[in-house]
């Protein structure tokens, strides 16, 4: 029976979840996320810091190197420009604004609550979205859960605003959560809601953000002129209603999906700090009690190093990192979600930057961006068929391997920092990055090599090469091993029209 109350936040009981347990951990604490338990501990994560710090990473998620997953909502529907339209629109001055009234009218008429019905998902099919991203290569998939706009994408007793209930009226977390398991890939669920203090202009009562009756959708009243905004603290803080209605959600979401990782976007910093540990501690124990191996990821310094694993969006390091870590980005260059003009990255691109990122101890979630009638579209597809192809050619030098020594050679430097990759460019056949696995190296050619190929960070080893291979070959590869380096001549077949591994061992 769900409980909804039309104009005020009604919150499910959670108690369980804010329990703290009375017993600590034992053993030390590690400064980052480390590799799998040798042993299940018996005893319960409290809510702090030096607790949770406890919980260590799972080899699944150390072997996985590529998931996927979907920006896909009612922001879908006037698919212009950007996934943020839900705030542009309200945003006096804004194009976006102009471009509402003009194709919708006045905010008092048509505000974003009326996109939900045109919101159909006619075309879903969670079966055959699970086999695409399993073609793919993707290891762990998942929907974004509820993004800023505060609708949630599965079957809530916490808002009426909820993709069961309106829209699709599917439950589309809950049938995502089972083809995807049946896939044999790890189900995740990512959270973006903090965003939806003060995303809206709920002081306005010239807009529908401003009138009570819907309160529940657009969040609590903010001060005039308040907006969050990504590069500027938040003023006032969230209370406590909005703090508990976070992490209720969450907490819904884990118990009735079970997902075995859970992404969160930045500004989480916003949320107060206990109720951040309260969901970590919660969610390590439901899943300890479950024997399950979960993930939680977080932005910028929303949590606690080692508490967690560190993600990035839509860039990478420059260099290996001692510590396991995530990267979040789009298909598209310019929006997360569908929009009538994209600007999709190449099959290359995408390849190469996932090559990149395993070398320095990453992992990829690629978003894609579903049609508001829950179409994936034929170059996203085309695009995500040409990533399995090369996965499942080159899957060796990928999947369960750990960086070398050096992450790789080349002249292709990589700018960091958040929001960085459109200043990375486009890597030749002079950009190599290594991976290891067992007694394999794996030095992977970020281009067809059109001449002798020459790996100069292997000038001194402590071991003889005994082979090189091309995985996908069956040519015999010619090289040699000079004070210059290991020197590759180009194989006469071209395998392939992305990055290239040859197999050292």
């Amino acid at each position: 029976m769900k409980h909804i109350k039309l104009g005020t936040q009604v919150f499910a009981t959670v108690a369980s979840a804010l329990l703290v347990a009375s017993c600590s951990k034992t053993h030390s604490t590690p400064s980052e996320p480390q590799a799998n338990k040798s042993n299940k501990l018996t005893a319960e994560y409290q809510a702090n810091w030096a607790s949770v710090k406890q919980h260590q990473t799972p080899q699944w998620f150390l072997d996985a190197k590529f998931g996927i997953y979907f920006h896909w909502g009612p922001y879908s529907v006037p698919a212009h420009k950007t996934e943020w339209y839900s705030i542009w629109m309200y945003r006096e001055g804004h194009p976006i604004r102009e471009y509402h009234e003009k194709t919708y009218g006045s905010l008092d008429k048509f505000g974003y609550k009326d996109f939900i019905p045109m919101f159909t998902g006619e075309h879903f099919d969670a079966q055959e979205w699970a086999a695409l991203f399993k073609q793919a290569g993707a290891e762990f998939a998942g929907p974004v859960t509820e993004h800023a706009d505060g609708f949630a994408m599965w079957d809530s007793d916490l808002t009426r605003w909820n993709a069961k209930d309106m829209g699709p009226k599917k439950d589309i977390v809950g049938e995502m959560s089972k083809a995807i398991k049946a896939q044999d890939m790890k189900f995740i669920a990512t959270f973006h809601h903090q965003w939806k203090y003060a995303w809206y202009p709920t002081w306005d009562e010239n807009t529908d953000a401003g009138q009570a009756e819907f309160a529940d959708l657009y969040g609590p009243k903010v001060p005039e002129g308040t907006f969050v905004m990504a590069d500027k603290p938040t003023n006032p803080l969230p209370d406590k209603q909005f703090n508990q209605d976070w992490l209720a959600r969450v907490v819904e979401v884990v118990d009735k999906y079970q997902p075995d990782l859970v992404y969160f976007d930045n500004k989480m910093d916003i949320i107060d700090e206990k109720t951040r540990l309260k969901f970590l501690s919660y969610y390590y124990n439901h899943a300890d009690k479950n024997d399950q191996e979960v993930v939680v990821t977080y932005k910028f310094h929303d949590l606690e190093p080692g508490s967690a694993v560190l993600d990035l969006e839509r860039a990478r390091m420059s260099d290996t990192k001692s510590f396991p870590w995530l990267t979040d980005d789009s298909i598209d260059w310019d929006s997360w979600s569908h929009t009538s003009e994209p600007n999709y990255k190449s099959s290359n691109r995408l390849i190469d930057f996932l090559v990149d990122v395993v070398s320095k101890n990453g992992r990829v979630l690629l978003n894609i961006t579903p049609t508001a009638q829950g179409k994936i579209l034929p170059p996203v597809r085309k695009r995500l068929t040409e990533m399995g192809q090369w996965l499942n050619q080159n899957g060796e030098a990928i999947y369960g391997t750990s960086p070398w020594t050096i992450y790789g050679e080349g002249p292709a430097e990589v700018v960091e920092g958040h929001l960085s990759e459109r200043q990375n460019k486009d890597n030749t056949e002079k950009d190599i990055r290594f991976t290891t696995k067992g007694d394999a190296l794996y030095a992977i050619v970020l281009d067809w090599p059109t001449e002798p190929v020459k790996i100069r960070s292997l000038r001194t080893l402590d071991k003889a090469i005994k082979s090189v291979s091309l995985l996908g070959s069956d040519e015999k590869i010619q090289w040699r091993q000079t004070d210059e380096g290991l020197i590759i001549e180009p194989p006469t077949q071209q395998i392939g029209k992305h990055a290239f591994a040859f197999k050292l061992k």
